[in-house]
């Protein structure tokens, strides 16, 4: 996780500059068509700030965080609310948010960390809250390019959310990049909704 939080550190004019103007309006209404309006969401990596910026302007509650603190910086300022830098392990909310937003971001833990991390995610949704997650798609994990990736096909999520427990998949899909020139790579998207349990 080190090696890529130093890349993001090191490349983040780079990385901002080919995400932040990427249109995500398909995904982004779909999740937004979950919630009620006002619901406090939580952009979990929130990266450039541009999902978060598109929720607050729909009027809903954001909190971001970050673990590369140059992207915290150009977030803030971007979105104009504070963005926090906190690691994806350090989650310790209990039923807070109504839907929590981890697009391309918790890709980069493997296989145990996320593991955990979804039991995280899970204890800070209220009941009956969704998540929106996105891998890339495939059965890679390692370094690629500097960063650390955990791909994901549909058969190995649903073997790792048995594992972690307590969500269903309300929504599964696979797109194709939405960066110009990477139309090519797949993406596996989906929309986890907490298990009422009583």
């Amino acid at each position: 996780m080190r090696k890529t939080l130093l890349y993001y550190e090191q490349n983040a004019e780079n990385f901002i500059r080919e995400t932040r103007e990427v249109d995500f309006s398909e995904v982004q209404e779909l999740f937004l068509s979950k919630l009620e309006k006002g619901a406090l969401i939580l952009d979990f990596g929130c990266g450039s700030g541009r999902d978060t910026k598109c929720f607050l302007n729909r009027g809903y509650f954001v909190e971001a965080v970050d673990g590369s603190a140059e992207m915290c910086r150009a977030a803030s300022r971007y979105t104009g609310i504070e963005v926090k830098q906190m690691l994806f392990q350090e989650l310790e909310e209990y039923e807070k948010y109504d839907g929590i937003w981890a697009c391309a971001s918790i890709l980069h833990l493997t296989h145990n960390e996320l593991k955990g991390v979804l039991k995280k995610i899970l204890l800070a949704l209220k009941k009956e809250g969704i998540a929106y997650l996105s891998f890339k798609y495939g059965a890679f994990e390692g370094e690629r390019r500097g960063r650390y990736f955990l791909d994901m096909t549909e058969e190995a999520f649903a073997e790792l959310l048995n594992e972690a427990g307590g969500f269903d998949i309300e929504e599964e899909w696979i797109t194709g990049d939405v960066r110009p020139e990477r139309g090519d790579e797949r993406w596996l998207n989906l929309i986890l909704r907490k298990r009422n349990e009583g």
